[in-house]
């Protein structure tokens, strides 16, 4: 599935004021392009970055108009004025779908994250601009959680986003009318995933079952495929949002590990960082783990596991400043 700069998804109707103005060149007045992207109509503005960004990833240039976006991103950051806040959000839903494209899906992330954390501040909000943003950013979302496997979720923000989209349709067919067909074609490819998901989880669940009895009936070797199995349980609850019960399993499989590896392994590292990143997201265990990802980051400098050492680092980051907690902006911006 492409992102939401897909030229199918929404038809640009909006470019041509802002064609010549936004040509994302980092030397330009910042008062001179505030002003331009500020006093400009928000469909304008959308339409001017989609077509821009497009056209600069067709020519090969996606590493470009990356750089410009977040340039870009920064300027608005720092003007802090929320005047143009829906011009911000823009920037950032434009940066999210160019990530996207560009397979950076965990940085795609962080970035959607603010920017729906900005939409919540206005989500009594029903103008036709507002509500072009809000399916944008719950599509890509989408996208970016099915790239995770996080399934469920994705299958709530596409169903949203098709919803959104069905009102934009009654304002301005033309307009939408593709894009609500896209969103739907994904929500049915997204809702086939969760289901696939439902039966790999069952699948590994009869493997661990039958290698448990195998290890309990002495077959040594059992416990090597009775570990992966526990860990493949772990992961597609994890990916669920099931994290209570991954846990369980991350424990059990670590509780093998260690009867059958004498010193502290990269296997038993990484199966660790699963443990602790299953931890920061439940409320009651956050404080659990972040103890344990801050014992796994000495951990990884002893083994030299870089790319370790850096996945626990931005775990605690965003257990930090719990700058990923979509499931809480979603409840904020869609109150039962």
């Amino acid at each position: 599935m492409k992102s939401s700069l897909d030229t199918l998804f929404i038809k640009v109707t909006n470019s041509h004021s802002l064609n010549q103005l936004v040509a994302f060149k980092a030397g330009s007045s910042i008062f001179a392009l505030r002003h331009g992207l500020a006093n400009a109509p928000l469909l304008t503005v959308i339409d001017t970055l989609r077509v821009v960004t497009t056209q600069m990833i067709s020519e090969n240039n996606i590493s470009k108009a990356l750089a410009h976006l977040q340039w870009l991103d920064t300027m608005f950051t720092r003007l802090d004025n929320d005047n143009v806040a829906d011009v911000h959000i823009a920037i950032k839903l434009t940066r999210v779908a160019a990530l996207i494209e560009d397979e950076k899906v965990n940085v795609a992330m962080g970035i959607a994250a603010d920017a729906l954390s900005m939409l919540v501040q206005n989500s009594r909000r029903k103008d036709e601009g507002y509500m072009s943003l809000l399916a944008i950013s719950l599509y890509d979302l989408a996208l970016i959680h099915c790239e995770t496997k996080e399934y469920k979720q994705a299958e709530r923000e596409i169903l949203k986003s098709v919803k959104l989209l069905e009102r934009l349709v009654k304002i301005n067919p033309e307009r939408y009318s593709t894009a609500q067909l896209t969103a739907l074609n994904a929500s049915t490819s997204i809702y086939r995933s969760r289901v696939d998901q439902a039966n790999l989880l069952a699948t590994y669940e009869v493997e661990t079952s039958t290698y448990l009895a195998e290890v309990n009936n002495g077959i040594v070797e059992a416990t090597t495929r009775l570990i992966t199995s526990l860990q493949n349980v772990g992961d597609t609850l994890s990916q669920m949002n099931r994290y209570r019960e991954a846990i369980h399993f991350y424990t059990r499989a670590l509780k093998y590990l260690t009867r059958i590896e004498g010193e502290f392994t990269l296997q038993q590292l990484r199966l660790s960082i699963a443990l602790g990143e299953a931890l920061v997201q439940t409320k009651n265990t956050r404080d659990k783990g972040v103890h344990l990802l801050n014992t796994m980051l000495h951990k990884a400098t002893k083994l030299e596991a870089t790319d370790e050492h850096k996945q626990i680092v931005e775990i605690l980051l965003n257990a930090k400043n719990n700058s990923l907690d979509i499931l809480g902006l979603w409840h904020k911006m869609f109150p039962k």
